[in-house]
C-alpha cells in the first residue's frame, strides 16, 4: 500500500471540478483497504471512499484527509438452482460498472441491460441504489461484502440489510460512513426476457413489437439504452463537452397525493399537465428534468462557466474551466427557481466532498 500527498482529485472525477486530497491511496486487496484505515485512525484522519468519481462534486479546497481509490477487481459467477438459469455474480467494487453490466449480457444473463452506460465504478451502486430505465441495482443484489468500520471487521449484509429505497440505502442514509464496500454480489436470470418497462425503449422499439416479431435481446436492449443515453449526454464520450457532468444532479421527486394534487394544480393554472406515474405505493414520482426546464432553465442554459447540457435537463456541465463554486451557484439557482415556481425543493443526486 502507498500512500500519497497533495493529489489532485478534479481529474479522477467526470465533473473535473475540485482541489486536492490531502492523502489518497488506490486499494487493489482487501488487506489494504484495512491498512489504509489504520492510517487514517492513527493520524485521525476523515476518510472518504472514491469509486468511479461519476456522481461527485469536490470543493475547490479539496478534502483534508484521506481518499481511499478502491480499486478491487475481479468478476466470479456460479449457478445457484438445478436448472442453471440463476446466476451469482460476485464483483469487486473497483471493476467498471459498464464492464460488468456488458460481460452480464455477453453471458446472457438479464436484470441489469437497462443500467447499461451509467458511469462509474460497482461500489457505487448499492450506495444510491442505481437505477435508469426501469431498473434499479436492488432488483438483484444478494448482499454487499464490506468492511465495517464500527466494528473492524469484514461483514456480508444480505440484502434486506442494505435498506434500499429510490436513490438511497444505508449506505447514504442511516449508516453513512460506517462501511467500506469491497464486493457486491449479483442474482441475474440466464436466458431471461430484456426489461422494456422504460417509454423510451417501448418507442425505440415500437414497430418490431406492433409487428409481434421476435422480441430484442439483451443485447439489442443494451445498445439501445446507450443509444438513448448518449442522446440525452448521459454517455461519457471523449470530446463531447456535455459529458462534463456527475449525470443527473437531481432526483425526481416523490410527492404524497397532497402535494401532487397543488403541483398539479399549479401546473393546471399555467395550461400544463405534470408527467408523472406511481410510486412508492400512494405516492407519485414527477419528472425533476420537467421541473427544471418550467421554471427558466432550458438545456443550454448558461450561469458563468457551468451550464445545462444541450442534451439534458438534469445534467449541470463543467463548461471547460469551471470551479465546483460555480457549479454549486448553478445547483442553487435552479432549486430556488423550482421551488419558486413549484412550490418544490429538489434534492441533488451527486454527493459532495469538502462543502
Amino acid at each position: 500500500m502507498t500512500i500519497q500527498e497533495n493529489v489532485p482529485l478534479a481529474p479522477l472525477t467526470t465533473l473535473q471540478v475540485g482541489g486536492s486530497a490531502r492523502y489518497f491511496a488506490e486499494l487493489r486487496r482487501e488487506d489494504d483497504v484495512r491498512e489504509a484505515v489504520q492510517f487514517a485512525k492513527t493520524r485521525d484522519l476523515a476518510l472518504f471512499v472514491l469509486g468511479g468519481g461519476s456522481n461527485l462534486v469536490v470543493a475547490d479546497s479539496g478534502w483534508p484527509g484521506l481518499v481511499l481509490r478502491i480499486a478491487i477487481g475481479g468478476i466470479t459467477q456460479n449457478t445457484t438452482d438445478a436448472t442453471g438459469n440463476a446466476v451469482l455474480f460476485s464483483v469487486g467494487a473497483g471493476v467498471n460498472w459498464d464492464d460488468f453490466v456488458a460481460q452480464a449480457v455477453v453471458q446472457n444473463c438479464a436484470g441489469v441491460e437497462c443500467l447499461s452506460g451509467i458511469p462509474g465504478s460497482v461500489g457505487g451502486t448499492p450506495v444510491q441504489n442505481v437505477g435508469a430505465y426501469g431498473q434499479e441495482v436492488a432488483d438483484t443484489i444478494e448482499s454487499v461484502r464490506a468492511l465495517d468500520l464500527k466494528e473492524d471487521r469484514i461483514v456480508v449484509l444480505p440484502k434486506p440489510a442494505c435498506g434500499f429505497r429510490y436513490r438511497t440505502s444505508i449506505f447514504n442514509t442511516t449508516e453513512r460512513g460506517r462501511y467500506i464496500i469491497l464486493r457486491v454480489n449479483y442474482r441475474l436470470k440466464r436466458g431471461g426476457a430484456p426489461s422494456l418497462k422504460y417509454s423510451d425503449l417501448q418507442k425505440h422499439f415500437a414497430e418490431r413489437l406492433a409487428e409481434k416479431k421476435t422480441p430484442p435481446s439483451l443485447a439489442e436492449t443494451r445498445a439501445a439504452v446507450r443509444a438513448i443515453r448518449r442522446s440525452k449526454g448521459m454517455l461519457i464520450v471523449p470530446g463531447d463537452d456535455d459529458c462534463r457532468s456527475a449525470g443527473s444532479f437531481f432526483k425526481n421527486p416523490v410527492l404524497s397525493e397532497a402535494q401532487f394534487n397543488d403541483l398539479a394544480e399549479r401546473a393546471e393554472s399555467k395550461g400544463l399537465e405534470i408527467p408523472s406515474y406511481p410510486a412508492l405505493d400512494a405516492q407519485r414520482k414527477v419528472s425533476a428534468a420537467w421541473l427544471v426546464e418550467h421554471s427558466g432553465f432550458s438545456k443550454g442554459y448558461e450561469l458563468g462557466a457551468a451550464g445545462i447540457s444541450q442534451k439534458h435537463a438534469l445534467a449541470l456541465i463543467n463548461r471547460g474551466e469551471a470551479k465546483a463554486s460555480d457549479i454549486v451557484g448553478l445547483k442553487d439557482e435552479i432549486r430556488h427557481g423550482v421551488q419558486e415556481v413549484w412550490g418544490i425543493l429538489l434534492e441533488p443526486e451527486p454527493v459532495f466532498l469538502g462543502f
